[in-house]
């Protein structure tokens, strides 16, 4: 019984020590992975940021044109260009 367990823990053993290992030689990629996450994160904070300035400048000229429109539209019916 006791040879059992010495064995299964001695196999349990070289697993953790083959994880150890492995997550050892793995920081390098995953410390790139986190600094790569993190650029990526800022810019597409920036690029929203950017899309919604544009949208509301974007939105602007679009209520200058509506509203230009009207009233040119409005002053030429007054003035009887549209007969």
């Amino acid at each position: 019984m006791e040879a059992v367990i010495e064995k299964e823990c001695s196999a349990l053993g070289g697993l953790f020590q083959t994880v150890i290992g492995d997550m050892k030689s793995s920081y390098p990629i995953w410390e790139d992975f986190i600094t790569k996450a993190g650029k990526l994160q800022s810019q597409l904070r920036a690029t929203v940021f950017a899309v919604a300035a544009f949208l509301d400048a974007f939105q602007k000229v679009a209520d200058l044109a509506t509203n230009s429109r009207g009233r040119n539209m409005h002053n030429n019916l007054k003035a009887g260009v549209y007969d």
